[in-house]
């Protein structure tokens, strides 16, 4: 079973033109999905429907979530499709089946004053402490998914129009405005971090380097974010994502057009966006009923 997940693996990426970052989402799917084939004696990928809705049941047993979940099943829809491609099965068991339903799991979002406080958190009297800073104020002021901030190239920059140019989801190219703020940050980093890195180390295309110089990863940023997270005392559960989503919400709630939103975010499907409109609804209850005298 390993060896068809590489040929799918291959198919993705040269059929397909999909990035690296999903096909290890999807492989990793896979795999889980074939771990719990093999824990069956199941030798290949079964054409009854019933096994894979027992997988879906043990999900559920595992207490994976539903965005999870979802996920996992458009996965394996998309990998039987190519099995019948080709040839390797006669039916897809996944066309007699219901793709689980997405619960009512908000997204984390941090307030202004939390923003702030985890914005300001990182020492800036020494060189990664800048580093540190310039990536919340770039992440917040921009909105990128951590993978498109690790992935920003100098060549990316373009500070003297206040854009910088992004590759997002299917090799979508966007361009974002950025903020004054985030700017002198980046110049900031530049003179006094990012160059010291390259002229000991050489030069690198990355934005963003660690300390041998360097480019940084998904993980090193999620470690980043835990820390100082830890540090301000911040109590929700805060992932390099969350960023993005305050950033997008934020914007709601100072009045900016949903599709202006959909833009920045590049999201293909407004539906998408719109779950940033149900945070806004909820936050605005909120503070209806904190600051209603009859509430």
């Amino acid at each position: 079973m390993i060896d068809t997940i590489a040929d799918y693996a291959r198919y993705l990426r040269l059929d397909r033109g999909l990035s690296q970052n999903t096909i290890i989402s999807y492989q990793q799917d896979l795999l889980e999905f074939s771990k719990f084939l093999e824990d069956r004696k199941i030798s290949f990928y079964p054409e009854d429907h019933f096994v894979v809705t027992q997988f879906f049941a043990d999900q559920d047993k595992m207490k994976k979530s539903k965005t999870s979940q979802m996920r996992i099943f458009s996965s394996l829809r998309k990998f039987y499709q190519w099995l019948e491609l080709v040839e390797k099965i006669k039916s897809n068991p996944l066309n007699q089946m219901d793709a689980p339903k997405k619960g009512n799991h908000l997204p984390v979002v941090l307030s202004m004053d939390e923003v702030n406080s985890l914005i300001e958190s990182p020492d800036i009297t020494i060189p990664l402490g800048i580093r540190d800073r310039t990536i919340f104020e770039v992440m917040y002021a921009t909105g990128l998914r951590v993978s498109e901030l690790v992935n920003l190239t100098m060549d990316d920059l373009h500070l003297d129009l206040e854009l910088i140019k992004t590759l997002g989801k299917g090799n979508k190219e966007r361009l974002l405005p950025i903020s004054d703020t985030a700017i002198s940050w980046l110049k900031k980093y530049f003179s006094e971090t990012r160059n010291d890195l390259v002229t000991k180390y050489g030069q690198q295309k990355e934005v963003f380097l660690n300390f041998r110089g360097k480019k940084l990863t998904r993980q090193s940023i999620w470690r980043m974010i835990k820390k100082y997270i830890a540090q301000v005392g911040i109590e929700k559960d805060v992932t390099p994502h969350t960023l993005r989503h305050s950033f997008a919400t934020n914007l709601l709630e100072n009045g900016a057009d949903l599709r202006v939103v959909q833009e920045l975010l590049g999201h293909s499907d407004i539906s998408t966006t719109q779950i940033y409109t149900h945070i806004n609804k909820t936050h605005m209850k909120q503070v209806y009923n904190k600051s209603f005298p009859r509430a």
